[in-house]
């Protein structure tokens, strides 16, 4: 089942890897009026029957994410309309970030992670374990591998997590961009979505709980990074710098995230 509505309110989740995108897609879906179909350019997520979408020209696949998208049970009434896309994938279809915002009406919610060697980190371990994802109450399993990151894969990180944000910034209008904080959301997800509700125009829904994203990494960088005291010299007196100090408690400044 497809609406081609024009009434609807757009919408995108934009934000580096492992910045909580899907977290926050989770608890918007809560909402009965609104509706976040999932990664649109990740040609294997499962929430977009069309297999072959990513075929369609820049224009055809917008139009099928915002007019033409499909409706699970359960959301025939929703009015406020969105998915979500991570920075990689701009890269990989030239010209569909400048096309999505010249969208009318297009709003536009940003995460972002305080500590940007914690995405990165976050990043490569999911890409090594295959776990992306760890929903409950526990957290007795395995913990994600150690991994070593090279001082060219932190710096284009950290350039692209920069000039992302610096894109969203100039491509929208101030009142259509609205930043959520990654810790924030984690720590105190109710408090945090009153400014999305109102941002996107739609009543308030109680955030009920039953949506918990379970911690798979509860290490400081210290520990997870093999190689973190080479990277900490490397950066030293660069803007990145921050992000290799450990807070007062020895952890790393991110205490509470989620990997």
């Amino acid at each position: 089942m497809t609406y081609f509505m024009l009434t609807t309110q757009p919408f995108v989740i934009l934000g580096m890897p492992r910045t909580g995108t899907h977290y926050l897609e989770e608890l918007l879906n809560a909402h009965p009026d609104v509706l976040s179909n999932g990664e649109l350019l990740n040609r294997y997520d499962t929430n977009w029957p069309d297999t072959n979408r990513l075929q369609r020209s820049n224009r055809r696949l917008l139009e099928l994410a915002y007019l033409r998208y499909p409706v699970p049970k359960g959301k025939d009434e929703a009015t406020y309309i969105g998915c979500k896309i991570n920075q990689p994938q701009f890269q990989e279809r030239p010209g569909f970030f400048e096309e999505m915002a010249l969208w009318p009406r297009m709003k536009v919610i940003l995460m972002i992670r305080g500590n940007t060697l914690e995405s990165l980190r976050s990043l490569v371990q999911a890409r090594q374990s295959g776990q992306w994802l760890r929903y409950g109450a526990g957290n007795d399993s395995v913990p994600p591998p150690q991994v070593a990151l090279s001082v060219k894969a932190c710096e284009d990180y950290f350039r692209a997590s920069d000039d992302f944000h610096r894109q969203v910034a100039e491509s929208f209008a101030p009142k259509n961009v609205l930043s959520i904080d990654y810790e924030g959301l984690l720590n105190a997800p109710v408090k945090c979505l009153e400014p999305v509700w109102k941002f996107l125009g739609t009543s308030v829904h109680p955030c009920s709980g039953t949506t918990t994203l379970q911690r798979q990494e509860v290490r400081p960088l210290e520990q997870t990074v093999l190689n973190f005291d080479e990277l900490k010299r490397h950066f030293l007196g660069s803007p990145y710098a921050k992000f290799f100090q450990a807070a007062k408690d020895g952890r790393s400044l991110e205490k509470t995230a989620i990997a």
